[in-house]
This record gives C-alpha cells, sequence and structure tokens, in this order.
C-alpha cells in the first residue's frame, strides 16, 4: 500500500505533528510510506504526482484558531486544482491543539472533510488529540500506558482503519492526566517560559486578561 503523510505544521525544528508521525509510523512501516512538510511550500511536479497516485493521504497538523494553517490550505487548495486521477484515496487526519479537550478539533476535522468532498476523495476518519503541547514532555512514556494510554489506543484504532482503507466515527481525546494538573504544568512549563522569553512578566500576563 502507498500511503503519503503531509505534515502540516509550518513549525521551524522539532513540532508536536512530527512526533505523531513518528507514533504512527511504528503502527504503518510495513507500507511504502512518504512524508511530505508543508515548509517545503512548493512541491514539484513528481511529488505531487505520488501524492495524487496514493493510496492513502494521512494530515497531521495542529489546529489554528479552530481550523487548519495557511500553509495547509494553499496546499489542499492547489491538490483540489490539480485533480486526482484516483478517485479510490483514503483520507486520515491527525489534528493535536493547545486545549485540553481533544473534541476542539471537531470544526478543522469538518473542514478537512468538506476538502475530501470538494475533491472527490474518501474521507477515512480523524483522530483530535487534546493538550499537544504535553506529548514532547511525555514521550519518554510508551504508547498505550500512563499518560499516553488514550493517545496509544487511539493511534490504534486509527491505524487499523488505514491499513483496511476503512472508515471510522472520528475520535477526540485528552491525555490521561487530571484537567487541574495539566493546567498548573501548562503555565510553569510552557506558557511563563515563553512569557519570559518575550520580555514579559506573570503580572503582565494577568493584568491583561482582567
Amino acid at each position: 500500500m502507498k500511503i503519503c503523510i503531509i505534515n502540516g505544521s509550518p513549525k521551524a525544528g522539532e513540532s508536536t505533528s512530527e512526533l505523531l508521525i513518528g507514533y504512527l509510523m511504528s503502527f504503518i512501516k510495513e507500507n511504502e510510506v512518504i512524508t511530505y512538510n508543508v515548509r517545503e511550500m512548493f512541491f514539484s511536479n513528481t511529488q505531487f504526482s505520488l501524492i495524487q497516485h496514493s493510496d492513502v493521504l494521512i494530515f497531521v497538523f495542529p489546529l489554528y484558531i479552530d481550523s487548519i494553517n495557511s500553509a495547509l490550505l494553499c496546499l489542499l487548495i492547489e491538490l483540489e486544482k490539480r485533480g486526482f486521477e484516483n478517485k479510490n484515496i483514503n483520507v486520515y487526519c491527525i489534528i493535536n491543539n493547545g486545549f485540553y479537550e481533544g473534541r476542539q478539533n471537531h470544526v478543522a476535522a469538518d473542514i478537512m472533510q468538506n476538502c475530501c468532498k470538494a475533491a472527490g476523495l474518501t474521507y477515512g476518519q480523524t483522530l483530535g488529540i487534546g493538550a499537544g503541547e504535553m506529548l514532547p514532555f511525555l514521550k519518554e512514556i510508551p504508547l498505550g500506558h500512563g499518560s499516553n494510554k488514550n493517545i496509544g489506543i487511539a493511534l490504534q484504532k486509527l491505524s487499523q482503519n488505514i491499513l483496511s482503507l476503512h472508515q471510522g466515527k472520528d475520535l477526540f481525546i485528552s491525555p490521561n492526566w487530571p484537567r487541574f494538573l495539566w493546567k498548573i504544568q501548562a503555565s510553569l512549563c510552557f506558557w511563563y517560559p515563553r512569557a519570559k522569553k518575550n520580555g514579559l512578566k506573570r503580572k503582565e500576563l494577568k493584568d491583561k486578561a482582567d
């Protein structure tokens, strides 16, 4: 089976989308898999041809304001313009967001479903993952265990549908971690350090929130 994975993260360097692709590869590695990144912006005709003649297309990307980012949107528009001779391509998505609830990805999943319909492709399934920024901190924990239990189970279900070319109900998951702890850790390990890096103090963040 020919599988094409599109990394839809415009982020330079390591990204959560890249991490998720690595997780997925452990389930589908026996197949012919090629991976492209929207950061390349300009794909060659050969690359487009390989995408258009795949058996499966998998889009892995972060949520951007309840939607998809502009680089990925441009690619989807170009693919629709070029068309697909193979109308039997199944499309699957993995979307991650910074909110705790994976359900927050449902609008982007609907957008991808509409894009499939416009291009004449088969929409397979979306896996929507919450607390995406937390995942790099958990990468030493095996999938299916501890805080990665839900994501491991969901990726296994998704990969089974991919390999059998079946459609499934969208899956939306949150980490196996209490929400109040996630909120505290997100502030201490992510938002506060990022604010400090940009010259902001905690009090300034709270003042703006008020």
